[in-house]
Protein backbone atom coordinates (compact mmCIF):
# COMPACT_ATOMS: atom_id res chain seq x y z
CA UNK A 1 0.00 0.00 0.00
CA UNK A 2 2.48 2.38 1.08
CA UNK A 3 3.99 1.77 -2.66
CA UNK A 4 0.66 2.59 -4.36
CA UNK A 5 0.97 5.74 -2.19
CA UNK A 6 4.02 6.84 -3.73
CA UNK A 7 2.73 6.19 -7.07
CA UNK A 8 -0.39 8.33 -6.67
CA UNK A 9 1.56 11.49 -4.74
CA UNK A 10 3.95 11.32 -7.35
CA UNK A 11 0.73 11.41 -10.46
CA UNK A 12 -0.32 14.09 -8.51
CA UNK A 13 2.52 16.42 -8.85
CA UNK A 14 3.38 15.33 -11.98
CA UNK A 15 -0.09 16.31 -13.17
CA UNK A 16 0.79 19.49 -11.51
CA UNK A 17 2.64 20.46 -14.33
CA UNK A 18 -0.38 20.41 -16.75
CA UNK A 19 -2.49 23.30 -14.59
CA UNK A 20 0.96 25.57 -13.39
CA UNK A 21 2.14 28.74 -14.78
CA UNK A 22 5.64 29.83 -15.21
CA UNK A 23 5.45 31.87 -12.22
CA UNK A 24 5.34 28.95 -10.07
CA UNK A 25 6.72 26.26 -12.28
CA UNK A 26 10.38 26.18 -10.64
CA UNK A 27 8.87 25.29 -7.26
CA UNK A 28 6.85 22.63 -8.81
CA UNK A 29 9.58 21.09 -10.03
CA UNK A 30 12.00 21.07 -7.40
CA UNK A 31 8.64 19.58 -5.49
CA UNK A 32 8.04 16.86 -8.61
CA UNK A 33 11.90 16.15 -8.37
CA UNK A 34 11.61 15.72 -4.37
CA UNK A 35 8.48 13.79 -4.80
CA UNK A 36 10.46 11.27 -7.40
CA UNK A 37 11.58 7.88 -6.33
CA UNK A 38 13.76 6.14 -8.63
CA UNK A 39 12.20 3.48 -9.92
CA UNK A 40 12.71 -0.27 -8.35
CA UNK A 41 13.44 -1.62 -11.70
CA UNK A 42 15.55 0.60 -14.50
CA UNK A 43 12.63 -0.72 -16.94
CA UNK A 44 10.15 0.75 -14.96
CA UNK A 45 7.24 2.77 -17.66
CA UNK A 46 7.59 6.72 -17.18
CA UNK A 47 5.40 8.76 -18.00
CA UNK A 48 7.55 9.77 -20.98
CA UNK A 49 6.78 6.23 -22.53
CA UNK A 50 3.49 7.03 -22.70
CA UNK A 51 4.18 10.24 -24.82
CA UNK A 52 6.36 8.02 -26.74
CA UNK A 53 3.64 5.53 -27.33
CA UNK A 54 1.33 8.86 -28.22
CA UNK A 55 -0.65 7.58 -24.86
CA UNK A 56 -0.31 11.47 -23.88
CA UNK A 57 -0.40 14.19 -26.21
CA UNK A 58 2.77 16.22 -26.84
CA UNK A 59 4.01 18.99 -29.60
CA UNK A 60 7.46 16.92 -31.16
CA UNK A 61 9.06 18.76 -32.92
CA UNK A 62 11.94 15.87 -34.00
CA UNK A 63 11.78 12.21 -34.27
CA UNK A 64 14.06 9.62 -35.52
CA UNK A 65 14.65 5.74 -35.21
CA UNK A 66 16.73 6.53 -32.02
CA UNK A 67 15.37 9.76 -29.81
CA UNK A 68 11.77 11.85 -29.79
CA UNK A 69 11.76 15.37 -29.05
CA UNK A 70 8.90 17.26 -27.81
CA UNK A 71 8.06 20.76 -26.13
CA UNK A 72 8.17 20.99 -22.43
CA UNK A 73 4.91 21.60 -21.20
CA UNK A 74 6.39 24.07 -18.76
CA UNK A 75 8.78 25.68 -20.54
CA UNK A 76 11.10 27.91 -19.11
CA UNK A 77 12.26 29.75 -21.78
CA UNK A 78 10.64 30.79 -25.22
CA UNK A 79 11.76 27.32 -26.55
CA UNK A 80 11.99 24.50 -23.98
CA UNK A 81 12.16 21.16 -25.68
CA UNK A 82 13.15 17.57 -24.02
CA UNK A 83 14.76 15.11 -26.01
CA UNK A 84 14.48 11.41 -25.33
CA UNK A 85 15.73 7.99 -26.01
CA UNK A 86 12.71 5.52 -27.04
CA UNK A 87 14.45 3.03 -25.96
CA UNK A 88 15.63 3.72 -22.26
CA UNK A 89 17.87 0.63 -22.14
CA UNK A 90 18.23 0.61 -18.34
CA UNK A 91 19.01 4.88 -18.66
CA UNK A 92 17.40 6.26 -15.99
CA UNK A 93 19.24 8.81 -15.76
CA UNK A 94 23.17 10.06 -16.49
CA UNK A 95 24.80 8.30 -13.57
CA UNK A 96 23.20 4.68 -14.55
CA UNK A 97 25.33 4.98 -18.06
CA UNK A 98 27.83 2.79 -19.22
CA UNK A 99 29.73 2.20 -22.27
CA UNK A 100 27.05 0.49 -23.86
CA UNK A 101 25.00 3.91 -23.68
CA UNK A 102 27.41 6.34 -25.60
CA UNK A 103 26.11 6.00 -28.77
CA UNK A 104 22.82 6.96 -27.93
CA UNK A 105 24.05 9.61 -25.40
CA UNK A 106 25.95 10.80 -28.67
CA UNK A 107 22.82 10.92 -30.19
CA UNK A 108 21.23 12.90 -27.79
CA UNK A 109 23.73 15.89 -28.39
CA UNK A 110 23.51 15.90 -31.36
CA UNK A 111 19.72 15.81 -32.29
CA UNK A 112 19.98 18.60 -30.00
CA UNK A 113 22.51 20.28 -32.08
CA UNK A 114 19.81 19.54 -35.09
CA UNK A 115 16.82 20.69 -33.17
CA UNK A 116 18.76 23.99 -32.59
CA UNK A 117 19.45 24.96 -35.96
CA UNK A 118 15.75 24.00 -36.44
CA UNK A 119 14.00 26.39 -33.96
CA UNK A 120 16.19 29.18 -35.59
CA UNK A 121 18.68 29.23 -31.54
CA UNK A 122 21.56 30.32 -33.90
CA UNK A 123 22.63 33.05 -30.86
CA UNK A 124 23.31 30.43 -28.42
CA UNK A 125 20.95 27.52 -26.29
CA UNK A 126 21.66 25.31 -23.38
CA UNK A 127 21.65 21.79 -22.60
CA UNK A 128 20.93 20.35 -19.20
CA UNK A 129 20.70 16.72 -18.05
CA UNK A 130 19.17 17.13 -14.55
CA UNK A 131 20.18 13.82 -12.32
CA UNK A 132 19.13 12.71 -9.21
CA UNK A 133 17.20 14.29 -6.56
CA UNK A 134 19.65 16.94 -5.62
CA UNK A 135 20.43 17.60 -9.67
CA UNK A 136 15.87 18.21 -10.07
CA UNK A 137 14.99 15.03 -11.87
CA UNK A 138 11.62 14.46 -11.45
CA UNK A 139 11.44 11.76 -14.26
CA UNK A 140 13.31 8.73 -14.41
CA UNK A 141 14.29 8.23 -18.13
CA UNK A 142 17.19 9.59 -19.23
CA UNK A 143 16.49 13.14 -21.21
CA UNK A 144 17.95 16.29 -22.37
CA UNK A 145 16.56 19.92 -21.95
CA UNK A 146 17.33 22.14 -24.72
CA UNK A 147 16.48 26.11 -23.81
CA UNK A 148 17.13 28.92 -25.80
CA UNK A 149 15.37 32.05 -27.27
CA UNK A 150 16.64 33.98 -23.91
CA UNK A 151 19.70 35.14 -22.24
CA UNK A 152 20.63 32.48 -19.94
CA UNK A 153 22.28 33.61 -16.61
CA UNK A 154 25.45 31.96 -14.88
CA UNK A 155 25.82 30.36 -12.98
CA UNK A 156 22.61 28.40 -13.06
CA UNK A 157 19.96 27.57 -10.33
Amino acid sequence: MNEERKISERISVLSSHFNSSNSISMATEKQAALAATPPSHAHSPTIFDKIINKEIPSTVVYEDDKVFAFRDITPQAPTHILIIPKVKDGLTGLSKAEERHCEILGHLLYTAKLVAKQEGLDDGFRIVINDGPRGCQSVYHIHVHLIGGRQMNWPPG
